[in-house]
């Protein structure tokens, strides 16, 4: 209905500062076109709230590493990114027990300190809880993401993510152990001098399906100088055993039970 001209020329007032109002009774336009023009010129210019998309973490903030470490940890153990056409943004969710509350707040103070600019909330399934975020930059941080489960698709780290590792190798141990380790209490018996005793000593364990997830858990316990063994259910290698005296108090040093 109008020209081009008049356009432009209303947008230049409302540039220097001109009033909605006194545009619209200048140029005898309706108030509510000249407010659909000035809202549409100042988005193509990103001056819109909520225009301006929030920095990457990585590409330009600073990484907060550690944190990163352990996150990345708990995502390939226990973690799943999701994006369907009613959201924005993609989620990030990590599964955490119940019965483990410490572990949601790790979690959640992990997520906050990697995505400081974003909102953690947590999500009640049956049996455990989400920790969740929503970000457009999960995709840029764990380019592991794909389609399908985890065990049957090919994981490997980026160099800057193996570089991340290297440098926080217990951030990224303690993330496995956390989502899909534990620490358990063994016993035997054993007779001595005719009396038969108990005894009792505490070891590790890793469960995953995928060999490369194992792979990237046990390169990173050698890292350390943890000794590990893989122990076998039937013909499926799926288990991680941490159980010699010192690499134990190693773990517990650096790791713990989760509670």
């Amino acid at each position: 209905m109008y020209d081009l001209h008049t356009k432009q020329q209303a947008l230049a007032l409302l540039r220097d500062g001109a009033r909605n109002c006194d545009v619209a009774r200048r140029f005898t336009i309706p108030i509510g076109t000249v407010s659909y023009w000035k809202h549409k010129d100042r988005a193509r210019r990103g001056e819109t709230p909520g225009a301006q998309q929030s920095p990457c973490p990585r590409c330009d903030g600073e990484l907060d590493q550690p944190a990163y470490a352990y996150l990345l940890g708990l995502y390939l153990g226990d973690g799943h990114i999701i994006q369907n056409r009613a959201m924005r943004s993609p989620s990030l969710s990590i599964a955490c027990a119940e019965s483990s509350p410490g572990l949601m707040d790790a979690c959640e103070a992990a997520m906050r300190s990697v995505f400081p600019r974003n909102s953690v909330c947590r999500v009640r399934r049956k049996g455990c809880r989400e920790v969740k975020l929503y970000s457009k930059h999960l995709w840029c941080l764990f380019p592991q993401h794909g389609p399908g489960r985890k065990h049957q698709r090919q994981i490997t780290l980026a160099l800057w993510q193996q570089a991340i590792v290297d440098a926080h190798p217990w951030e990224f141990i303690r993330g496995l152990i956390h989502s899909d380790g534990c620490r358990i209490t063994n016993w035997t018996t054993k007779t001595v001098g005719g009396m038969r005793k108990r005894y009792e000593y505490p070891r590790y364990f890793f469960s995953n399906k995928s060999d490369d997830i194992r792979k990237l858990f046990t390169d990173a316990l050698t890292k350390v100088g943890v000794e590990w063994t893989t122990l076998a259910r039937g013909s499926d290698p799926f288990n991680i055993s941490v159980a010699r005296k010192a690499s134990v108090a190693l773990m517990d040093a650096h790791v713990g039970p989760k509670y």
